[in-house]
């Protein structure tokens, strides 16, 4: 019998939600015509706008070319606006994407918080986060090495 550690279960754990939040979150967003990777998009973009195409990268957990495709796509949909000056590509949200972003945000937002309000009282979130953000920074602090 293989023995795991406490560690190892945690991250299975951590990873099996977000798989699962992931396809949820694809279920309750489908109706917009959308996906949930493309609403975190949208909503990066909306939050930090303009932003380059590699500042986008470092906030989402897309690959570089699976960014490169979405972009595409939400372009040819008219969410987005792509400008170049120089060598940095600038990212915008259109009109439309404002509007979509609107659309879907406030639906979107409830949902994710039912997911943990149905499962987690007020201070097991709050203690949730502390611990997440601790971990999130550490694993930020590697990377940045």
């Amino acid at each position: 019998m293989r023995k795991n550690t406490l560690a190892s279960l945690i991250w299975v754990r951590i990873t099996r939600f977000t798989h699962q939040s992931a396809l949820l979150s694809n279920d309750n967003v489908k109706r917009y015509d959308i996906t949930a990777a493309q609403f975190d998009v949208l909503n990066q973009i909306g939050t930090y706008q303009p932003l380059s195409q590699s500042e986008l990268a470092d906030k989402i957990t897309i690959s570089a070319g699976g960014i490169s495709r979405m972009l595409s796509r939400l372009e040819r949909e008219g969410y987005i606006a792509r400008t170049v000056e120089w060598k940095t590509k600038w990212i915008s949200l259109t009109e439309t994407g404002q509007g979509k972003l609107d659309e879907v945000f406030e639906d979107q937002l409830d949902f994710q918080t039912s997911l943990m309000d149905e499962c987690l009282t007020q201070a097991e979130q709050k203690e949730l986060y502390a611990l997440m953000t601790k971990v999130q920074k550490h694993t930020e602090k590697k990377l940045n090495t």
